[in-house]
């Protein structure tokens, strides 16, 4: 059993008992260079460590881990969120997105979710719901001018000051500005609507421990139209140090399609469902809709070849060539 007396697993320790000292969370350079630190000591994915499997001590660490790397997360949002929006008037904040730290990631991760999402639709998705979007939607905003140039994205966030801050992000882009719409409230709270929804996105941080993640899932499984994606974000190995799992069995009432683990740099990884009772050739509308580009079972595994990797994707339950 993995615990402390493994090197890696003290190093966390030893890096999360630093954290939680910390008097605030917020952006300075002790403060990114524990969460640095932390993250970098995380990355390896050819260790056979499972955080799930770990003594009780560690898991109990684990637990109070992930709350503080979310709440860090959320602070470093909102500080860059509001430097970008405080730009001159003449000014596009969206072109200026590389001063967030880890803006490479979310390019490549929107990417990744790209190719996977095109796998297991026939069809551009014309609206798009981000739960959890916060005050730096990268995901709609990479989604939306790099991938999907005609989707309509609407963000879901608990918190008025995050969508304020988000809004304003993109109030003065003028594609942008027509296609992000933000909604303040929580998800447990939205019923009526989300069946209009081609594709949903859950966010890592909605739900920060098995339990209230497991009632966010439950709660779009009951309110997401019939044939609709759902798409995820999970961790694998010692990733799952910084975010929760989600695993298959989270997902009643949802057809599993893919759990992908990236070995780069990107720390999550991706969870695709589909909503049962659907169809998987049409919109949740019952429109067909534009055409990806036609799929072909073998991509996937050009993805996995192009990357150097062969054990990324954990699990297909399903791939539908039409």
């Amino acid at each position: 059993m993995a615990c402390q007396n493994n090197l890696v697993v003290k190093q966390i320790v030893d890096l999360y008992d630093q954290i939680s000292k910390l008097v605030s969370l917020k952006p300075s350079k002790n403060v990114d260079t524990l969460f640095g630190q932390l993250v970098s000591t995380c990355l390896p994915t050819d260790t056979n460590i499972d955080v799930t499997n770990m003594c009780e001590e560690v898991k109990y660490m684990r637990s109070n881990l992930i709350k503080l790397c979310g709440e860090a997360e959320g602070y470093l949002e909102q500080h860059f969120s509001t430097i970008l929006g405080s730009l001159q008037e003449d000014q596009n904040p969206l072109d200026h997105l590389h001063i967030f730290p880890y803006y490479t990631n979310y390019l490549k991760l929107g990417k990744l979710e790209f190719d996977l999402l095109s796998q297991h639709s026939s069809h551009v998705p014309t609206k798009i719901a981000f739960v959890g979007s916060g005050p730096m939607p990268l995901t709609s905003i990479v989604l939306a001018k790099f991938h999907l140039p005609n989707t309509t994205f609407h963000n879901f966030d608990i918190d008025s000051h995050a969508n304020t801050l988000a809004s304003n992000l993109v109030s003065r882009d003028p594609d942008l500005s027509k296609r992000m719409i933000f909604h303040t409230t929580d998800v447990l709270n939205a019923t009526e609507g989300l069946d209009q929804y081609d594709v949903v996105f859950l966010a890592a941080l909605v739900g920060m421990d098995k339990e209230s993640k497991v009632k966010a899932i439950e709660h779009l499984e009951k309110h997401m139209a019939p044939g609709a994606v759902l798409m995820l974000r999970s961790a694998h190995a010692l990733r799952a140090v910084l975010y929760p799992i989600v695993d298959s069995s989270d997902l009643k009432g949802f057809q599993l399609l893919t759990i992908y683990h990236p070995t780069d740099d990107v720390v999550n990884s991706v969870v695709i469902a589909r909503k049962l009772g659907g169809s998987t050739t049409t919109g949740v509308n019952g429109t067909r809709g534009c055409m990806f580009m036609p799929c072909n079972c073998s991509k996937i595994h050009a993805i996995m070849n192009n990357r150097g990797k062969k054990n990324m994707i954990e699990e297909f339950s399903a791939i539908e060539c039409g």
